[in-house]
């Protein structure tokens, strides 16, 4: 059974846990790991109510909330727009193919190795006869790749006092460090962004139901555009009758998604994050250096090789473009779906298309996109880093948006014996207020910024 928890990994691996918090770590040490931490476990709460509502209806949240209100579909429409101009991910991957094939001064632009791996990507997308199987089987294998990797990194540069000094940042709850390049606004997104973060939360679902789990069962998967046609709207989901015999069901299906979500997503997830930030914690931060745009990768497998040869420096960048193109490709796959899953519910004209072959033309366009505004921005020298810091401020207002919706959805629509428990809706309305503050927060400073 396992697959959508650890394809959430495989999403989640290349962006704040790979770039932004290493980055962070290096810059500033281990004493605001408590943050990185903090920002995985309230995305678990987050991800069991978003499976919750998918095993009950077999929806995605998307569907669920704009039953809401049609104000929602437009402002997560204007967000997935700005997104998908912003290629963190196809770009770092990119240098990381390159580096890993022919050292930091490789040759070519960086936007023609960032064509190169989202057309890889699209390909691979393609390959199956189901959409989902593509992506399982891809990610899966990525995540083992990078765990076994960098278990072998870990346990041959770290010491006792390393990982003494690490479970000391993590236990130092409340301590945030900032500085000119590294603002609050910037901390908050980083937040945001560990674990898979903003619109990535939302794919559970679609797993989920792929997978054929709950009332997911009652939803065709999503088929392969190149060999068959998708018929009917196939996002609408279904209310179950709350008889005994339902119920017990709907509670077996949780416990696997509370099992999938807990042992994959988040301990898996924060293991994997913690290992990424032991790196740059044990290489980078006592020599002083913090990478810039795009040389992370390259400056921890440099450094990594005077203690673990010419192997070591292939390994660990092996491991971070395994990292970056798993992000890749479930987000190629993940921006799709959302991208059909707003459009076919909510417009006359989408519902005339077949779903996989809206999916289609969104999965090719995304990939133009990026390698488009990967060419773009890189002619104005905007790096990586600043892909990613801008995309944490969008996930961010994102989830402010969704984050406490779906617990008023699970809370308005279920029947009562499924809905959330108080430590559930606790939780929950912890993660709202952090997001809904971040959102607040950043309007006020840049209000602030235009008036001064």
């Amino acid at each position: 059974m396992t697959g959508p928890g650890a394809i959430m990994v495989g999403l989640a691996i290349g962006s704040g846990e790979l770039v932004l918090w290493p980055w962070i770590t290096a810059k500033f040490g281990a004493q605001m790991m408590w943050a990185a931490a903090v920002g995985v476990f309230l995305q678990m709460w987050l991800n069991i109510e978003i499976g919750r509502w998918a095993i009950a209806t077999g929806e995605s949240a998307f569907t669920g909330l704009a039953r809401l209100s049609r104000f929602w579909v437009h402002f997560w429409l204007i967000l997935l727009i700005g997104y998908a101009f912003l290629p963190g991910f196809g770009l770092a991957a990119g240098l990381a193919l390159k580096m890993l094939l022919f050292g930091v001064d490789g040759p070519g632009p960086d936007w023609m190795w960032a064509a190169i791996v989202l057309v890889g990507a699209l390909a691979i997308l393609l390959s199956s006869e189901r959409i989902y199987q593509s992506v399982e089987r891809t990610v899966v294998f990525l995540v083992v790749v990078i765990v076994v990797g960098l278990i072998i990194v870990a346990s041959s540069i770290g010491t006792a006092a390393d990982v003494s000094a690490m479970v000391s940042g993590s236990l130092n709850f409340g301590h945030i460090a900032l500085d000119d390049e590294f603002t609050f606004d910037r901390f908050f997104g980083a937040i945001a962004f560990a674990g898979a973060g903003g619109y990535g939360n939302l794919l559970y679902a679609y797993y989920l139901r792929d997978k054929g789990i709950g009332m997911g069962k009652r939803i065709p998967p999503l088929l392969n555009p190149l060999r068959q046609t998708q018929l009917g709207a196939s996002e609408i989901g279904y209310v179950f009758q709350p008889d005994a015999e339902n119920m017990r069901r709907f509670r077996d299906w949780f416990r696997f998604v509370l099992l999938d979500t807990s042992l994959c997503f988040w301990l898996l997830n924060t293991f994997t994050m913690f290992l990424f930030m032991f790196g740059a914690l044990v290489v980078l931060f006592p020599r002083g250096i913090v990478p810039e745009q795009g040389q992370l990768l390259w400056d921890l497998a440099t450094i990594l090789e005077s203690t673990m040869g010419a192997g070591g420096r292939t390994l660990f960048l092996v491991i971070g473009f395994a990292a970056l193109f798993s992000s890749i490709f479930g987000g190629l796959d993940g921006g799709g779906r959302l991208w059909v899953d707003l459009l076919h519910t909510n417009f006359a004209f989408a519902q005339r298309i077949a779903a996989n072959r809206l999916y289609l033309g969104f999965a090719v366009g995304l990939t133009v996109i990026g390698i488009f505004a990967t060419w773009l921005f890189g002619t104005y020298d905007v790096g990586a880093l600043d892909f990613f810091f801008i995309g944490a401020a969008i996930t961010g207002f994102s989830m402010a948006g969704y984050v406490p919706m779906v617990l008023y959805l699970n809370l308005k629509y279920l029947p009562p014996a499924a809905r959330p428990g108080p430590v559930n809706i606790f939780m929950m309305s912890i993660a709202s207020l952090t997001y809904i503050s971040f959102a607040i927060y950043t309007v006020w400073s840049k209000i602030a910024e235009w008036l001064a």
